[in-house]
């Protein structure tokens, strides 16, 4: 068994059994085998769940995911090894991280493992994320279900041959594995964030020094427009200043947009209805609610002729935290001794990074009148 299925079974446990740890053993030779076994190893570690009660309140009561659902979702099924309920599907964005999809297609599973991020996020943010997911229920702030963080010391952990914090998260592209089946054209995706920014990777030496590899993890730029009706993008700018706020009061940047494009089914009804594409939105968890339409359902275009879902993603990068700041501090003699270069999206200020995001936000809209 290799490293992603040592990975995928460290976290399906966690799921699934109470705090993610194993009663202890009667036998005192056995715990402390047990024990043993822990510390050396090196993938699989032992993970708890922290603040269980805060994402289970959220899961229950204002997303509408009951527990068996969503255990369920984490099940290998009848006679399965733990290991095959996840599936890792390598990065989907600008972050870097790895990535698991539930068989389910409900879940996703992405490791936080640089230790500023998941400070940050356990430290600072996860209070007035649990208290603001409460209160806004059209947030675009990707719904986080679960926070898993290794529990004690392993080889694994000390030497970082496996990420020692997780978060699992709802999958804004749920449903896309039933489209193919139907045979309906490939869901397109962009991760977004401004480019206005320093990129070394890109703007050093024109990027003739960096793997083209490399540059495709850079953010990607959206050359079409979302076609709105006025009353909905008031909706999504209104959702998008509340949700860039929260994060700019907590020092966060380098966020970025997931947007989703779908072609709707080819109909015989008025390209501008509301009904136009319909089948293709889901009706229960773990996208809803609120009830559909929503940006997490999918919006139909002004125009009928796509349906667009969104989502803010990679909110744990902090202004505040030692590596951000080390970050800055090169960027800013970078500027001062070689060339005047900006600053990058990661070493700007919370509030300029929220200026620039909401303007991108702003530039991909195009409104229609109704």
């Amino acid at each position: 068994m290799g490293r992603q299925e040592y990975i995928a079974r460290s976290v399906v446990r966690a799921i699934t059994r109470a705090n993610g740890i194993e009663k202890r053993s009667a036998s005192p030779l056995a715990w402390l085998l047990a024990i043993f076994a822990a510390f050396f190893s090196l993938y699989e570690l032992t993970l708890r769940k922290i603040r269980p009660a805060d994402f289970a309140n959220l899961r229950r009561k204002h997303w509408q995911v009951g527990d068996n659902d969503y255990i369920n979702s984490f099940q290998p099924g009848e006679g399965g090894k733990e290991e095959v309920a996840l599936k890792a599907i390598g990065d989907m964005g600008f972050s870097g991280s790895t990535f698991y999809s539930t068989a389910d297609q409900k879940y996703l599973v992405k490791s936080v493992p640089r230790h500023s991020e998941h400070s940050f996020f356990r430290e600072d943010l996860l209070t007035p994320y649990v208290e603001y997911m409460a209160a806004h229920p059209y947030s675009l702030l990707v719904r986080i279900c679960d926070f898993l963080g290794a529990a004690g010391s392993s080889l694994g952990r000390i030497f970082g041959l496996a990420p020692s914090h997780h978060i699992v998260m709802d999958n804004i592209m749920f449903g896309r594995e039933e489209a193919k089946k139907r045979g309906e054209a490939e869901w397109e995706s962009w991760d977004l964030k401004p480019t206005s920014y320093f990129y070394p990777e890109r703007d050093i030496a024109d990027g003739a020094l960096t793997s083209e590899a490399t540059k495709s993890q850079l953010a990607d730029e959206f050359h079409g427009k979302i076609i709105l009706t006025q009353q909905q993008a008031d909706g999504f700018f209104s959702s998008i200043e509340g949700d860039t706020k929260l994060l700019a009061e907590h020092n966060a940047v380098d966020y970025s947009l997931f947007l989703v494009r779908m072609k709707t089914p080819q109909q015989d009804m008025d390209p501008s209805s509301s009904a136009a594409g319909s089948e293709m939105v889901p009706t229960s968890p773990p996208s809803v609610p609120p009830a559909p339409p929503s940006w997490r359902t999918g919006i139909v275009s002004a125009d009928g002729q796509h349906i667009f879902r969104a989502a803010i993603l990679d909110f744990f990068w902090a202004k505040h935290k030692i590596q951000p700041r080390f970050m800055t501090l090169l960027i800013t003699l970078w500027n001062l001794l070689i060339s005047r270069s900006g600053h990058m999206s990661i070493t700007t200020t919370p509030d300029e990074y929220r200026e620039r995001f909401l303007k991108m936000c702003r530039g991909i809209v195009e409104v229609r009148e109704d």
